[in-house]
C-alpha cells in the first residue's frame, strides 16, 4: 500500500471506552502512508464503535512520531504517482477532516519526540498531555520545505505568531516544559502517568469538563491581522538578510499569512500545494542528501562492518594549548572528557587554559551555560609541562605547529610514556602521517583527528587512516567524534587529506585571478553571495599569511603540476602583513574585526606583476558573477574527483558532507560534487580544458573527471551504474 510496509498503527479499547491509537514504526515511529492510512482506519472505526466514546492517540516504546520517513522523499521526488503523490492534500483529508473534525474527542500522549508530522498529528488532537522531557519541534525548512500536515496553521494559533515564526524558521525545538508555559501542551506528567492521565483529559472532554478545542480554529493567540502582516513583514527582511539563496522560509511566511488573512482552510490548501512544489525544489534535494550523507558516513568498509566495539576512552591529553588544542579541549571537556593539556613553558600553558575558559565563559554570556557548569566544566582540565601524567591516558592528540620535525620528536617521546593501548593521534592539517609516525614502533595506532577551526564549533572531524591503522583505533575515535557532537568522516592519507586537498585550488584560483586582472573585493563578494562563509581573500587573513604559506608549501613539494605558485602573500608578508591578526592583509581591520577594502592591495598586485611578467588579461576583469563561481569552485570539483579516483574519499557523499561541515561549502547547494553533478561532467570538463590551454596546468582536468565527461557521466556515480541512471 505504501512506501514502508512495516509502519502501522494499533488499536486497543479499554473498559472506560477510550481507544488507545498507538503509532508502531521503529525505531522513532516516523509516518509513512502505511501509518497515515493505518490511523485513519483505526480512527474511522473507533467512530463507529458504540464502546468508544473517546480517543488517545500515542507512540510506541516512549516516542511519539519523529515525523514523516524521510527515505520516502525519493520516490515523490522521482515522480511517483497516485494517492500518495501528495502528501498535504492526503494529511487534510486525514487529520483535519478525520481526527480533529471528530465527533469524539481525542487527546495526543506525548513522550520521546514529537516532531514535524508527529507534531501536526498531536495539534489536530483536541488537546496534549506531555512529558517534561519530550522535545516538540516543526524542523522540516531544514530540508528545504516547510510544515505539510497543517502546521504552518496549528502552530500559530496554540502558540502564538512570533514564537511559530521562531520555532518554524529555525528548526529548533522545545522541550515539553517550555511547550506547557507556551500553551502547546495542556498538561505535563511523569512518563508512568502519561497515558492514563490522557485517557482520564479524554473523557473529561467528553463531559465538558475541560474545553474542547479545535487548534484550527483557536484565534485568541492570533495578532490582528494588521499586526500580523507587520510581524511578518519584519520576519521576511530577516529570512532575506540571512538567507538570500533560499526561497522555502519566504514561502512557509506566505503560507501563515494566508491563513490568517483567508481563514485556516485557505491557508491549509496553499500549505499542502506549497509543500508539493518545494519537494521537486533543487533546494529540497540537496538537503535531503545532505541529511542522508551525513548518516551515511558512519559505514566505511572494512572498518565499520567488523563488528568491533569501541573501547571506553576516560582520560585524553592534549599537546599545543594554541588556538586548535585550546578548541580541541573545549570540545572534549564540554562531553565530560578530563583532559591533560601539554605545554612547553609555564606562559603557554596558562595562555592555553586561559583560551579555553574564554571558550566557555563565551557560552555562558550566551545564556547557553549556567555558572555552576562552567565551574564544573572547568574542572575537567588540568595542565602539565611534563609527559609523566600520560601514564593513564586513552589518547593523546597532538596539536602543535606544522613542522615534521618538531612532531616526529613528540610521537617519538609519546611512544616512552604512554600506555601501550593509547591511541596517539594528530591534527596535522596537511602533512602526511607516515611521515610524523617514521620514528616510532607504534604505527597501528597512529590516526589523524583534524578538526577545523574553532574546533569546539565546527562540527566536522576528519579521521585519517594510513595502510596500518587500526580498525579498533578508527572505531575508537569514531566515537569519541560522536560523543563530542561532530560528523566523524575516514578518509585516506596524503597531503592535505580530504578537505584540505579538495579545497587548496580554492585560494590559488584566487591569486591566480587578481593576479592577471580580476577584482579582489568582486571575488569574495560573489563567494559569500554563493553561500559561502566568507570569501577567500578574507579567509587568508584570518588563517593568516603564515599558516598560508606553511600549507600552500606543501602543496607546490607534492602537487607541483597543479598548483598556482604566488609571490603575492610573501610579498605583503615582507611589509609586517600577515592578515587579522596584525590588522593588515588584503584588508585592513579596525577594533571591531570589521574587514575594510584596502586601496594598498592595488600597488602590490603591481609589483608582482611588474616582477614576473604577468599581464593583465582584459577578459578577468569583467568577469560575470557565473564566471566567478566557476572559476573558483571548477578547480576544487577537478580536485575532489583526484581525491575520489585515489580512494582517500570512501565515496562521494562523504566528500559533500565534508565540504558542507569542514568548509562551509552551503548546504542547500547538496556538497562540492552532488553542486557539480547538477552542472553536469561535460560542461565542467570542458570550462576546464580551455582555461587551461590560457592559463596553464592548474585548471588541467584530471584523467577521472575526462573519463566521466567522455560518457557523460554523474561524477558521484561507478561509471557502470551512471549510464544507465543519466
Amino acid at each position: 500500500m505504501g512506501t514502508n510496509a512495516k509502519g502501522r498503527t494499533v488499536m486497543e479499547v479499554g473498559d472506560d471506552g477510550v481507544a488507545l491509537i498507538t503509532i508502531i514504526n521503529p525505531p522513532v515511529n516516523s509516518l509513512s502512508f502505511d501509518v497515515l492510512f493505518s490511523l485513519k482506519e483505526n480512527y474511522e472505526q473507533a467512530l463507529q464503535r458504540n464502546d468508544v466514546k473517546a480517543i488517545v492517540i500515542t507512540g510506541a516504546r516512549g516516542k511519539f512520531s519523529g515525523g514523516f520517513d524521510i527515505s520516502a522523499f525519493g520516490g515523490l521526488q522521482g515522480g511517483q504517482t497516485g494517492p500518495f503523490s501528495k502528501p498535504g492534500f492526503v494529511a487534510v483529508d486525514i487529520l483535519t477532516d478525520t481526527v480533529e473534525a471528530a465527533r469524539k474527542p481525542s487527546v495526543a500522549a506525548i513522550d520521546g519526540l514529537a516532531l514535524g508530522g508527529g507534531l501536526e498529528i498531536a495539534m489536530t488532537c483536541h488537546a496534549r498531555i506531555s512529558t517534561p522531557t519530550a522535545q516538540l519541534g516543526l524542523p522540516e525548512l531544514q530540508l528545504g520545505l516547510i510544515p505539510g500536515f497543517g502546521g504552518t496553521q496549528r502552530l500559530p494559533r496554540l502558540v502564538g505568531l512570533t514564537k511559530s515564526l521562531e520555532m518554524m524558521l529555525t528548526s529548533k525545538p522545545v522541550k515539553g516544559e517550555e511547550a506547557f508555559d507556551l500553551g502547546l501542551v495542556d498538561a505535563l506528567v511523569s512518563p508512568d502517568e502519561l497515558v492514563s492521565t490522557a485517557r482520564r483529559w479524554a473523557l473529561e472532554i467528553l463531559e465538558r469538563r475541560r474545553p474542547w478545542v479545535a487548534s484550527l480554529h483557536k484565534t485568541s493567540k492570533l495578532e490582528s491581522l494588521g499586526e500580523a502582516r507587520e510581524i511578518l513583514k519584519f520576519a521576511r527582511a530577516q529570512v532575506r538578510k540571512q538567507a538570500p539563496n533560499v526561497k522555502h522560509p519566504l514561502v512557509c511566511i506566505d503560507v501563515i499569512e494566508e491563513g490568517i488573512a483567508s481563514g485556516p482552510r485557505a491557508g491549509l490548501w496553499k500549505e499542502a500545494e506549497a509543500f508539493q512544489e518545494l519537494l521537486h525544489s533543487e533546494t529540497c534535494k540537496s538537503l535531503v542528501h545532505i541529511f542522508f550523507s551525513q548518516r551515511g558516513t558512519s559505514k566505511v568498509p572494512g572498518v565499520t562492518d567488523l563488528g568491533l566495539v569501541p573501547r571506553n576512552v576516560k582520560k585524553v591529553a592534549i599537546i599545543g594549548g594554541g588556538l586548535m588544542g585550546s578548541g580541541i579541549a573545549t570540545a572534549l571537556i564540554l562531553s565530560n572528557y578530563p583532559v591533560i593539556l601539554k605545554e612547553v613553558n609555564e606562559k603557554f600553558l596558562q595562555a592555553g587554559i586561559n583560551r579555553v575558559k574564554a571558550n566557555l565563559q563565551s557560552r555562558v554570556k550566551k545564556g547557553k551555560m549556567t555558572q555552576v557548569k562552567f565551574d564544573k566544566t572547568i574542572s575537567l582540565i588540568k595542565g602539565t609541562l611534563g609527559y609523566e601524567s600520560f601514564k593513564d591516558v586513552d589518547m593523546v592528540i597532538e596539536a602543535v605547529i606544522e613542522n615534521i620535525s618538531l612532531k616526529q620528536q613528540i610521537f617519538s617521546e609519546l611512544e616512552k610514556y604512554c600506555p601501550p593501548h593509547c591511541i596517539l593521534a594528530t591534527n596535522t592539517s596537511t602533512i602526511d602521517l607516515n611521515l610524523i609516525g617514521e620514528k616510532t614502533k607504534s604505527q597501528d595506532r597512529i590516526v589523524g583527528a583534524h578538526f577545523f577551526s574553532p574546533a569546539h564549533i565546527m562540527p566536522l572531524l576528519e579521521i585519517v587512516r594510513t595502510n596500518k591503522t587500526s580498525p579498533q583505533v578508527i572505531i575508537d575515535l569514531f566515537d569519541v567524534g560522536k560523543k563530542i557532537k561532530k560528523t566523524p568522516v575516514v578518509v585516506g592519507n596524503c597531503t592535505g587529506f580530504a578537505v584540505n586537498r579538495m579545497f587548496f585550488p580554492y585560494p590559488q584560483a584566487a591569486l591566480l585571478l587578481i593576479e592577471r586582472g580580476a577584482d579582489a573585493y568582486q571575488i569574495d563578494k560573489v563567494m559569500t553571495k554563493f553561500g559561502m562563509p566568507m570569501g577567500p581573500f578574507r579567509l587568508l587573513d584570518l588563517v593568516g599569511f603564515g599558516v598560508a604559506i606553511a600549507s600552500g608549501t606543501q602543496y607546490i613539494e607534492n602537487f607541483p603540476e597543479r598548483t598556482y605558485t604566488s609571490l603575492l602573500i610573501p610579498l605583503m608578508q615582507g611589509d609586517g602583513r600577515q592578515g587579522e591578526s596584525t590588522q593588515k592583509g588584503f584588508y585592513t581591520y579596525g577594533d571591531k574585526r570589521r574587514a575594510n577594502p584596502d586601496p594598498e592591495l592595488k600597488k602590490y598586485i603591481e609589483k608582482l606583476r611588474s616582477m614576473s611578467g604577468v599581464d593583465i588579461d582584459p577578459k578577468l576583469a569583467k568577469l560575470s558573477e557565473k564566471d566567478i563561481v566557476e572559476m573558483m569552485f571548477f578547480p576544487v570539483v577537478n580536485e575532489a574527483c583526484r581525491v575520489l579516483a585515489e580512494g582517500i574519499a570512501v565515496k562521494a557523499a562523504d566528500l559533500d558532507i565534508a565540504s558542507v561541515m569542514g568548509m562551509g561549502f552551503p548546504p542547500y547547494r547538496g556538497g562540492v560534487i552532488f553542486w557539480a553533478d547538477s552542472i553536469g561532467s561535460k560542461y565542467i570538463y570542458s570550462k576546464l580544458e580551455e582555461w587551461s590551454k590560457i592559463y596553464g596546468g592548474f585548471f588541467k582536468p584530471c584523467a577521472y573527471l575526462a573519463e566521466r565527461a567522455a560518457k557523460g557521466a554523474s561524477l558521484s556515480a561507478p561509471l557502470d551504474e551512471a549510464k544507465s541512471r543519466l
